[in-house]
């Protein structure tokens, strides 16, 4: 199954109200892994970015004026998302943006099946707080990059978050494929709790003697009809 994680940064709140879209962030996982593709870009919002948003992302005026506007890099971005769900935390607010983007270009809304993480999360935890920090802090994620809202970094941790909202990944069966015949040190371990060794156990002769007692209780045992 092809999913693609997505977040987005903009000027605002509400598309209704004209504000736009200024960077997009996407992760390709597949069958619940990472597969390293991504999709991210600024974009020139054609206004002013009001200083709250600013506050929010860090994006200024000087740092967007040589971006490209969306219509520019629009079928990247959808040929990326192809017919791919989408896992996108406060889904309604970022489909509301890119479907208004669309809309000014002309093309159709997305029509992609999404999941909407803070729906699953307050399902999960009824009561409890949801935002993408609170969720890393409760999955033991790393958010310590996170000083300001970024559209690829946020996308990044919420396919950890997501991951494990879904039930936490097998890190040692579910592999990228990067990984693959690297052998264990290259396994990810559950919130970096260190590998402890194998402990090694000699048996004592009262469980030799044991042993011997409960093979003669066996009948024609498997290992000597084989032989």
């Amino acid at each position: 199954m092809r999913e693609i994680v997505l977040d987005t940064e903009t000027t605002g709140l509400d598309p209704l109200a004209g504000h736009r879209v200024v960077e997009v962030g996407c992760i390709e996982l597949f069958n619940m892994v990472a597969t390293g593709k991504t999709f991210h870009a600024y974009f020139n919002p054609e206004m002013m970015m009001p200083a709250g948003a600013e506050e929010v992302h860090g994006l200024t005026d000087d740092f967007l004026a040589d971006k490209p506007l969306f219509a520019e890099r629009i079928e990247e971005l959808l040929a990326f998302i192809g017919d791919a769900q989408l896992v996108i935390h406060n889904a309604q607010f970022d489909i509301g943006f890119l479907n208004a983007e669309l809309e000014r270009t002309k093309r159709p809304k997305l029509v992609n099946a999404y999941v909407d993480t803070v729906s699953v999360a307050r399902r999960k935890f009824p009561g409890q707080r949801v935002s993408l920090d609170a969720l890393c802090e409760r999955f033991g994620v790393d958010n310590s990059a996170r000083t300001k809202h970024g559209a690829l970094l946020d996308a990044e941790l919420l396919a950890e978050v997501y991951l494990e909202l879904s039930g936490g990944r097998q890190r040692d069966l579910g592999l990228a494929p990067e990984l693959e015949g690297r052998g264990a040190a290259f396994l990810v371990v559950p919130h970096n709790r260190p590998v402890r060794p194998p402990r090694p156990h000699a048996p004592t002769p009262a469980e030799l003697a044991a042993h011997a007692a409960f093979l003669k209780q066996l009948t024609d045992p498997m290992w000597l009809l084989a032989a």
